[in-house]
């Protein structure tokens, strides 16, 4: 059987191996990634919102009757 490699975190430049932390580090750790998944998450949300105003602005300004000028 192949050992499996320790778990290692680098948090501010210094790489710690998962098992070592405690168990409140480890718990910040899984704070942490669970909110950068939520970020993540957002992040994509807002592309999502940002295209569908683009889409809607364009359609509103197709839909705007032509401006005479003088």
């Amino acid at each position: 059987m192949a050992k499996d490699k320790a778990q290692t975190v680098t948090i501010d430049g210094s790489e710690f191996n998962v098992s070592d932390l405690s168990e409140n580090a480890r718990n910040q750790l899984l704070n942490l990634r669970v909110t950068d998944q939520e970020i993540q998450r957002l992040n994509q949300q807002l592309a999502i919102a940002q295209t569908a105003r683009t889409a809607y602005a364009r359609a509103l300004k197709d839909e705007l009757p032509e401006q005479k000028t003088h």
